[in-house]
């Protein structure tokens, strides 16, 4: 019973009924004085406009209340709080008695105030991402007064273990992040090396040779895929794909550790099939209708209207697709912690153990961190590379999907 009494619950419940009870007076005031329209006056807006603007109203009274409460809640006594919520509500039903005429233009100002809502919202996507951007930025540039920036991008050797204090005995330190890079790289590739191809033959078949049955039973299956946590992923990379590959080389007498480049890079590749198989199956279904038709007509079987026709009319959309996939890969990290390791090992061999970025971050980052140190600081420097990288693939991704969609409007 006490926690009811809590006052943030009491202060929104009373919010919310006086919102309500607002919304209903005005829409009743408007139903009242629209029947009896003064002077002959025909009623602007409906009802329920009148009944959005008296909530509105009452909840933009009462919410400066309490902001004026919080801000000088400790010079005023308890029990005004009520008091006060009650006399704003009062104001604001005076208010709505007195506006809430035949001729009031309540939709346009519910319409300016929903426009300000959602300019608020985008407001927050475009400063969030604004505040990443130079979160990211203003502690590499910390970093990179540290250790310069084309050791960061050329170095070699990675060993980012630093000693804390002079009297330590410990590493002085080496942040060259190409092994990281090419780790990277390595295990995208693996992925999108097995996705591509099966993604795309997938899109192919569900969008021009299966039937309208199989279509609606597999395709949802196959995006099934896409819902499965990523650390799932990365048990089953563990457990049956990494010693799967291990006992595979081992019979041509080879040794290949559990954890390798390609078993992190097969598992990812499973994991964004639905990524390249759905946006290819959307792209290569806006292929007009008549191109198909035409190439029928003029006596090409559905194999060559397809390698002919429709695949290069639809080119640049997977080709979007595939960017997209890309920069999702990149960006995993459960997957490659538990399948691939995290050895910064400069390899060109994908049956060796490497890490990649976003699992570097993650090590830097875990546990008590001194934010002053270069260690800690490489974290940084790795996100803003990952990001731009990142960034720069989905715009080009975008501007060859809106290119394709242009034409084909």
């Amino acid at each position: 019973m006490q926690q009811f009494l809590n006052p943030e619950i009491l202060t929104s419940a009373i919010l919310i009924i006086g919102a309500v009870t607002a919304f209903l007076y005005g829409r009743g005031l408007a139903v009242s004085r629209a029947q009896l329209p003064a002077d002959g006056a025909r009623a602007h807006s409906i009802p329920s406009y009148h009944g959005y603007f008296s909530a509105w109203i009452v909840a933009f009274i009462a919410v400066g209340v309490i902001a004026l409460w919080t801000t000088f809640s400790g010079a005023l006594p308890e029990f005004m709080f009520p008091a006060m919520m009650l006399g704003a509500m009062a104001l604001g039903f005076i208010i709505i008695n007195r506006l809430l005429t035949p001729t009031f233009r309540a939709r346009n100002h519910v319409e300016r105030f929903v426009g300000g809502v959602l300019m608020i919202c985008s407001g927050v996507a475009v400063l969030t991402t604004f505040g990443i951007v130079l979160s990211l930025v203003f502690e590499s540039l910390r970093f990179f007064d540290q250790v310069p920036i084309l050791d960061f991008l050329t170095g070699l050797n990675w060993s980012p273990q630093t000693a804390l204090r002079e009297d330590q005995i410990g590493q002085s330190g080496s942040f060259g992040a190409v092994p990281i890079f090419a780790g990277t790289f390595m295990i995208t590739a693996v992925a999108i090396f097995i996705a591509g191809p099966i993604g795309l033959l997938i899109a192919v078949y569900l969008s021009e040779y299966a039937t309208k049955r199989t279509r609606a039973t597999v395709k949802p299956m196959v995006e099934i895929l896409a819902g499965i946590p990523t650390i799932v992923y990365g048990f089953f990379a563990l457990l049956t794909v990494g010693p799967a590959i291990r006992n595979f080389a081992e019979g041509f007498g080879l040794s290949v550790p559990t954890q390798s480049a390609i078993a992190a890079g097969s598992v990812m590749g499973v994991m964004i099939i639905p990524f390249i198989s759905s946006l290819s199956d959307d792209v290569i279904n806006a292929v007009p209708q008549t191109l198909r038709d035409g190439s029928l007509a003029l006596g090409a079987t559905k194999s060559e209207t397809m390698t002919k026709v429709i695949f290069p009319a639809a080119l640049p959309g997977i080709i979007g697709a595939f960017l997209l996939a890309v920069s999702r890969a990149i960006g995993e990290t459960m997957i490659v912690v538990m399948a691939a390791g995290r050895a910064a090992n400069l390899t060109g061999n994908p049956f060796e153990a490497v890490t990649t970025v976003t699992v570097q971050i993650v090590s830097l980052l875990t546990g008590d961190q001194e934010f002053d140190s270069a260690k800690t600081l490489a974290a940084f420097a790795l996100g803003l590379v990952l990001f731009v990288f990142t960034l720069v693939l989905n715009i080009i991704a975008l501007l060859i999907v809106r290119k394709y969609r242009e034409r084909y409007e």
